[in-house]
């Protein structure tokens, strides 16, 4: 049994950070990180605490059935980030995108705002221009993008979405990397 995957998938489901939940239990950041990724085991008074928090019995927790793949998120699972220095918004279309192969999100950028800029990785990234036009900065060259058009690329140069516009702009943005 991976009990910290089963975890982190919890806490992920009731949208908790990790501080969160160790503030709720009185354990560390750190903690709830080492045992998500298995590499410290809590003691059973410690397991309950954490469930308790998590509104998930041992019984249930424990259960060894095979549980039914999670398909349509509702709106009540996204969370959300803002930056107002910045100038943007990121909503998260579903809880545990950082353990899949990709991360969907939904990027408002405001007047003159832009998202925070990427170091090269080996992702590929999607977005869909909902509303106003965007641009893309990625190595030295710049590209434009208006509602209604689709952007991909590969990210091997530093890249960065921006609306350089007077009005908001909002894209789905899809990575294969968990780097948002």
């Amino acid at each position: 049994m991976d009990i910290g995957k089963r975890i982190k998938n919890l806490r992920l489901s009731k949208n908790l950070t990790q501080e969160e939940l160790g503030e709720r239990t009185d354990l560390t950041k750190g903690y709830i990180s080492q045992l998500e990724r298995d590499l410290s085991s809590p003691s059973i008074e410690t397991l309950f605490d954490i469930l308790e928090v998590l509104g998930c019995t041992p019984k249930e927790f424990f259960d060894e059935e095979e549980q039914e793949q999670k398909v349509v998120y509702d709106e009540t699972e996204h969370t959300f980030f803002e930056d107002e220095e910045k100038g943007y918004q990121v909503k998260w279309l579903v809880p545990e995108s950082n353990e899949k192969e990709m991360e969907p999100v939904y990027v408002t950028l405001f007047a003159k705002g832009a998202f925070k800029q990427f170091e090269p990785s080996l992702s590929e990234t999607f977005a869909y221009v909902l509303e106003g036009k965007v641009t893309i900065k990625l190595g030295k060259k710049t590209y434009t993008a208006k509602q209604g058009e689709a952007i991909y690329f590969h990210a091997s140069d530093e890249h960065q979405i921006c609306n350089e516009e007077d009005t908001p702009a909002t894209v789905i943005l899809v990575a294969t990397d968990s780097y948002l």
